[in-house]
């Protein structure tokens, strides 16, 4: 049997990236699939294409995890759907990196509501469904940065960091209803984006991994696939790196 069978999950940010990487595990797993997206609506419609020929339910939803009303409504409309859902995966992100000095207001309140504002939305939105099924995981997708900090990056670590503690919060105050909540932090790992950087750069990266190489987006799919499968019925409010020991 497959790990999901039988299950549903929304994951916000699916359309590229590791939450695409997730879109497609949890197809493979048996799991029905609600994914959100933003503005890469053709990568969107063909990722949904490409996995209902896998036999599993799936729906793409263009919706701002930032925007408190457009999270609600997310959540809603997946319910009328999909007739509820077991797990919710907090996956929407961006960076907007710069040093403090030349970070400018918007850079760091874009980072902050897209990061963390958007695990608040649908969290909160999701926990009224978790509360009457009397169980649920939520998985947020956080990062080393969130632990570490990084030169350049002030607005993302600040928000992955209070994405490891929202995610400890809502553990201690939901697991007495059989609700769980864990949050995986990746190093680094390739994606679309880092096809951009340059590859001296990269090597040099890796050579700072113990495992001597970066990370793939299965990596934290399978992960994520983990945490949402009733294996893990006894793992909550847990930060877990997925960085090849970076941070060992």
């Amino acid at each position: 049997m497959k790990e999901l069978s039988n299950k549903t999950a929304i994951i916000t940010g699916g359309s590229k990236g590791i939450g695409k990487g997730i879109v497609k595990k949890f197809a493979e797993e048996g799991c029905n699939i609600a994914f959100s997206y933003l503005s890469s609506e053709s990568s969107a419609s063909n990722l949904e294409k490409k996995i209902k020929s896998l036999g599993v339910k799936i729906k793409k939803y263009k919706s701002d995890a930032s925007n408190f009303e457009e999270g609600n409504q997310l959540i809603s409309d997946v319910i009328n759907d999909f007739g509820g859902f077991d797990i919710l995966i907090n996956n929407a992100g961006i960076t907007k990196d710069n040093l403090l000095l030349r970070m400018d207001y918007e850079s760091w309140k874009k980072v902050l509501d897209m990061n963390l504002n958007s695990c608040f939305n649908l969290t909160k939105a999701a926990v009224k469904e978790f509360l009457k099924n009397k169980k649920g995981s939520i998985i947020n997708i956080s990062s080393i940065v969130g632990i570490k900090g990084n030169a350049g990056q002030s607005n993302y670590a600040a928000s992955k960091g209070g994405i490891n503690s929202f995610t400890k919060s809502i553990a201690l105050e939901l697991g007495s209803r059989n609700i769980r909540c864990n949050a995986i932090a990746p190093g680094f790992i390739e994606t679309e984006m880092t096809d951009q950087i340059d590859k001296k750069k990269i090597d040099n990266w890796i050579d700072s991994i113990p495992l001597k190489r970066a990370g793939s987006v299965e990596d934290v799919a399978n992960l994520c696939c983990f945490l949402g499968s009733d294996k893990s019925s006894y793992i909550t409010g847990q930060i877990i790196k997925v960085d090849g020991g970076l941070l060992t």
